[in-house]
């Protein structure tokens, strides 16, 4: 039985070199930001899904306490309302500007969506403190603790979404509109649109239902 050999041959420096199974500067793939963003989109809808099942079950438990219509100021959420759905639009503008690579308009445009957002959480928690003061906080029924954890839950990432949108103001300034800061304008573009569609469920299943006898 003969043995059988098999001959390699010589690999020369520069071929190895070549022989690269890793990529060896920056690489982003096309979209994969945004696709992880829809992707984190998604699991807060369960979350918020979660919650509104959980006030939908404890909305009506007002142990011996006030209900809806006796505590909510709907003329005062309605313009706590439009100034969200305005700076909906306003960040709309903010896409515009940006896909006309203009800069300061960018830059105005974020500023206002900024004040409009500022507006909205500032009667939220004006809201919020009026409530606690009268002996309405969320340790008064399950109706209440359910209410503030939903709307709460909400403003929450408003108040994460303006201090994105000034990061972001920063950079722009700085930077400019490169790819990287298109990118980013377009993740907190989707992610302000969907506290708005929030909102309105918030709007109409809390509010608006509530005040119904």
């Amino acid at each position: 039985m003969s043995d059988s050999t098999v001959a390699l041959a010589p690999i020369s420096a520069g071929e190895a070199q070549a022989l690269r199974f890793y990529v060896s500067g920056e690489y982003h793939p096309e979209n994969g930001t945004l696709l992880g963003f829809w992707l984190y989109l998604m699991s807060d809808s369960l979350v918020f899904a979660s919650l509104f099942a959980s006030y939908g079950v404890l909305g009506h438990n007002y142990a011996g306490g006030p209900s809806g219509a006796e505590l909510f100021q709907l003329p005062l959420v309605a313009i706590n309302t439009s100034l969200l759905l305005l700076s909906s639009i306003t960040y709309g503008f903010v896409v515009i500007a940006m896909g006309r690579n203009r800069r300061g308009a960018t830059l105005a445009w974020l500023a206002v969506t900024g004040l409009l957002g500022a507006g909205f959480v500032g009667i939220e928690l004006h809201e919020f403190a009026h409530l606690i003061e009268e002996g309405n906080g969320p340790q008064r029924s399950a109706f209440l603790s359910s209410f503030f954890t939903l709307v709460g839950t909400h403003g929450l990432p408003v108040t994460f979404g303006i201090v994105w949108l000034l990061t972001l103001m920063m950079q722009v300034a700085k930077r400019g509109l490169i790819a990287a800061n298109r990118r980013r304008l377009m993740c907190l573009s989707m992610f302000w649109h969907f506290l708005d569609v929030i909102w309105i469920g918030v709007f109409t299943f809390v509010y608006l239902m509530g005040v119904l006898p």
